[in-house]
């Protein structure tokens, strides 16, 4: 993991083998940044050299250039940060982010890398060295490393501007939070990128179990047998098929002075094939990441551990692997979900709200004050909102609210949407079992949303991340979000616990 400190070292003295500032668009071309903690004199010598090499300052544009005499960093990596903020505002925390992680995926292979960009408070200096450490990543675990390949960025400085006691404290927390979030996000990610043949359900739920006892948590495996005895139908259908039998693992964190419990449910389908309903050519070569809800969810309450968050946190981890074979579920089939409500399979790659639904019961059995789930759920979703935003549904305003509200302060992109009753028709029209796991085809989304629904306590505020478009990011890499994994919902789920924390879960229900 790449090192993080924190300076109040002048930008010109700092020893770093690159120096890292921002500038904006001017009328007459780039100008530099207000608030970055350089000398004058070396950011307006730096504009004048930018605007030679035809650098514009807009958002995220990189531009190398010497570093100007009696700067002890050689080189100076001018990234841009768009139009300055009106009537002297703040940047926003997410350009800060973005523009870090963009100069950090451009330093591929440096040493040492100090950042001067404008961090006029804590929560600045949070979104630079967020930026930066999520920039910097790299899965390395099966690649062998030759003599020209470029590892990742590997240690990170960034420069703040002298500031009272107070806001220094603040801003040493900020630093010491944006570490642990960058590593939780890096375990996140590292899951999703492993292939499937190295990440069973049974080395998911050791994994788990291996971060539990490092961070202190409890955590506890249902393997295929207690899953049998406790009369899990879903998860064990959607397994049944694979040779790699599936799991349930139950990790938490507890707090002794904590008076609020959050569940957080992931589906973790550490390959789907779509079962007997066989994914078309050309879906399958990243189903890999069908697990990543599950892996935030790992990674959250691992985060919430270390950071000390005074606030209960049990995780669900359901794992199966979804494969076609002579023992796999069929289309037809009825399953008896834990809890006891019957479902009529109609669709074998509808799998993950089957294994969720057995999750969102059991998590429901321990009365916690709110419930999420997150999961890679539908293709539907990314056909309405694309591959960079998730969808959030649930049943209280108010939770569904707070969620949206933490995704955007967090700085990840989600949308609210709604669960409609006329779509809700469709999944109990089975004329042999309780529900169908598939309604209707448009609104399939939302129709998965609806069928959680059906397995959540009543009265227990809930909410439903759909993370299919932004768990993988099959694209080139942009801002601090590389290619593969993203650890989309982590940072969002760990903002809920501290506000959960805070005492802001008061009156929902």
């Amino acid at each position: 993991m790449t090192a993080l400190t924190l300076s109040k070292t002048s930008a010109t003295a700092v020893s770093a083998d690159a120096l890292v500032i921002g500038i904006v668009k001017g009328e007459g071309g780039p100008a530099p940044a207000a608030g970055v903690p350089a000398p004058a004199g070396l950011l307006t010598e730096a504009a004048g050299v930018l605007a030679t090499l035809g650098a514009k300052g807009g958002k995220d544009e990189i531009t190398r250039l010497p570093a100007p005499a009696g700067t002890t960093a050689p080189l100076v990596i001018a990234v841009g940060l768009g139009s300055a903020p009106q009537d002297g505002e703040d940047f926003d925390p997410e350009t800060l982010r973005r523009a870090a992680g963009t100069a950090a995926r451009a330093l591929s292979g440096t040493e040492h890398a100090a950042f001067a960009l404008p961090v006029s408070d804590a929560a600045r200096v949070a979104a630079v060295a967020e930026g930066a450490l999520l920039g910097a990543y790299a899965f390395t675990a099966f690649r062998e490393t030759g003599e020209d390949d470029r590892g990742p960025l590997a240690r990170v400085t960034v420069l703040t501007a002298d500031g009272e006691g107070a806001d220094d404290a603040a801003r040493q927390d900020a630093i010491a939070r944006a570490e642990v979030l960058a590593t939780e996000v890096a375990r996140t990610r590292d899951l999703v990128n492993t292939p499937p043949n190295a990440l069973t359900p049974a080395d998911f739920a050791a994994h788990a179990t291996e971060a539990a006892a490092e961070h202190g948590l409890s955590v506890e495996v249902l393997d295929e047998a207690a899953l049998r005895e406790g009369g899990f139908g879903g998860i064990l259908g959607v397994g049944i098929g694979s040779q790699s039998p599936p799991r349930l693992v139950r990790v938490a964190h507890t707090h002794p002075e904590a008076d609020r419990t959050i569940a957080l449910v992931g589906k973790g389908i550490t390959y789907d094939s779509g079962g007997i309903s066989l994914k078309p050519a050309g879906h399958n070569e990243t189903m890999k990441c069908d697990m990543a809800g599950a892996a935030a969810v790992l990674s959250t309450v691992v985060a919430a551990a270390r950071l000390g968050l005074k606030v209960n946190i049990t995780g669900w981890l359901a794992l199966a692997e979804n494969m076609p074979s002579g023992s796999a579920t069929r289309p037809g089939d009825v399953l008896r979900m834990y809890g006891g409500k019957t479902v009529e399979v109609l669709n074998t790659d509808a799998e993950g709200r089957l294994v969720m639904a057995d999750a969102l019961v059991r998590a429901g059995e321990e009365s916690p004050d709110a419930i999420v789930d997150v999961a890679t759920l539908t293709g539907a979703m990314m056909l309405a909102l694309g591959k960079r935003t998730f969808a959030v549904m649930g049943n209280d305003d108010t939770f569904r609210g707070l969620l949206h509200d933490s995704a955007r302060r967090a700085g990840e992109q989600s949308w609210e949407m709604p669960l409609l009753a006329d779509l809700a028709e469709g999944i109990s029209t089975s004329t042999i079992a309780d529900l169908k796991n598939m309604g209707e085809r448009m609104g399939g989304g939302l129709v998965a949303g609806l069928f959680l629904k059906e397995f959540v306590p009543a009265g227990t505020p809930w909410a439903h991340l759909d993370i299919a478009g932004p768990a993988f990011n099959e694209g080139g890499a942009f801002g601090y979000t590389p290619k593969g994994g993203t650890g989309s919902a982590v940072r969002t789920l760990l903002l809920l616990a501290e506000r959960a924390a805070a005492g802001e879960l008061e009156g929902q229900g």
